[in-house]
């Protein structure tokens, strides 16, 4: 309980801009610390869950499977799920602080980083989110696959740019029980990349990959692999020994990718310490050229996908999200957590100690707060905002459709169009 200074009219009022992880779990420490305020947690879409349900990569359900807990936590009777509401254009920050005793931006950032490369302006460019997203059937993302052709170059080295990779490699046969968008699959599928060459700036040893998402490569029945350095970094850790716990499972992983039968499918080459230098065409990309080891290379591409991480891009909300802190706190009752707090660099489970940190200083700040606690919340937003708002029940119509219009080896069939989803959750006949 809140102690001290803070004077309590009435129960605390909470708003979580973002139903994505890092809101969600931002209300679970909130619950556990403040087991009475109400919670209301807003999201621009019809849906929850945010990054899990558009982000995560779609043959990743043991990873969506997260869902679960954060499902718990919307049945409880002080969390409200708010969907279908843009702060900034349905509802301004200065309205929800109006009716809200604490607002948490844990937003996330959507737009895919620049690399500030030549050439990056040509067509067969393609952000990694743009990408991810069609691929889990973002309503406001394209709805076509655009076409990548035989020569296709990663930039980057995280797990986002593995994700790609796999994408491009797989098998039809290999998205059993995922939530794929099926016209994107198929599309690709009928003229799968021949060739794909992973460029990381890193080196082996301190690539940003998790080591099990290299070793799910090697698992998979098609890509023939070729490493770039594989053998000067084997080297080096016999030599040395000094190699961390991260960096020799990577190796491991690698070597295992390498000494792997051949196998049909695509050719792929990864290139540790490769540097992109620009990107040449004329209306449309048709090579990339890097520098490694001291030497200009360059190598044919039909498409590009930047895998460099993210930014706030164009987000009406960049001004509270745009740069990284150390603290959660913006101004007293302001707050931000996840990607919107730390900048975009952690994966999904670091975003639960970062909503415990950010939750421990809400309450610190209402400890020694002198003010009254007890505003109106959800109830005291604009009518016409309440009104179109979709709740945690009209989600479970919606859920309970895509699921069962999903194939018999698929976990659900996604609604591409916000029209129709809120539709289906509204039970609207048309």
């Amino acid at each position: 309980m809140i102690c001290k200074g803070a004077v309590l009219s009435s129960t605390l009022e909470m708003a979580i801009i973002g139903s994505g992880p890092a809101g969600c779990y931002l209300a679970q420490s909130i619950q556990r610390m403040l087991p009475e305020a109400n919670l209301t947690i807003i999201d621009r879409l019809p849906v929850p869950f945010g990054l899990i349900r558009y982000g995560v990569a779609a043959d990743h359900q043991h990873t969506k499977a997260i869902t679960r807990q954060f499902d718990r936590l919307f049945v409880a009777p002080n969390v409200r799920f708010a969907g279908n509401i843009e702060v900034g254009t349905d509802v301004s920050v200065a309205e929800l602080r109006a009716a809200f005793d604490t607002v948490v931006f844990a937003t996330g950032l959507y737009a895919d980083n620049s690399i500030h490369l030549p050439g990056e302006e040509l067509a067969g460019v393609y952000g990694s989110g743009t990408i991810t997203r069609l691929l889990n059937s973002h309503p406001a993302e394209r709805s076509e696959l655009p076409t990548l052709g035989e020569d296709v170059v990663i930039v980057g080295g995280g797990n986002v740019a593995i994700d790609l990779l796999r994408f491009l490699v797989k098998t039809g046969a290999d998205y059993q029980g995922s939530d794929i968008a099926e016209h994107a699959l198929a599309s690709y599928l009928e003229s799968p990349a021949a060739r794909v060459t992973l460029l990381n700036r890193s080196q082996i040893t301190n690539a940003k990959s998790d080591p099990q998402m290299l070793a799910e490569l090697a698992k998979l029945e098609a890509g023939n692999y070729q490493i770039f350095g594989l053998s000067e970094t084997i080297a080096l850790e016999e030599q040395a020994g000094t190699l961390d716990r991260q960096a020799t499972a990577r190796l491991a992983a690698l070597r295992a990718l390498q000494s792997r039968e051949a196998a049909p499918g695509a050719s792929v080459r990864l290139r540790f310490g490769a540097t992109p230098v620009r990107l040449v065409g004329d209306q449309r990309v048709s090579a990339i050229e890097f520098e490694q080891d001291g030497k200009l290379e360059q190598i044919e591409a039909s498409s590009v996908l930047i895998a460099t991480g993210f930014s706030a891009g164009n987000d009406p909300l960049a001004t509270y999200v745009a740069t990284p802190s150390q603290t959660g706190r913006i101004e007293m009752g302001l707050y931000r957590t996840g990607w919107a707090k730390r900048g975009p660099r952690g994966a999904i489970p670091e975003n639960r100690a970062c909503a415990k940190a950010v939750a421990e200083e809400i309450v610190a700040d209402l400890a020694e707060s002198t003010g009254p606690i007890g505003r109106g919340g959800f109830e005291s937003l604009p009518e016409d905002v309440r009104t179109n708002s979709i709740s945690y029940e009209q989600w479970h119509l919606l859920d309970a459709h895509e699921r069962a219009q999903a194939g018999p080896d698929r976990v659900r069939r996604k609604i591409l169009d916000t029209a129709e989803m809120l539709r289906i959750a509204r039970r609207e006949t048309q």
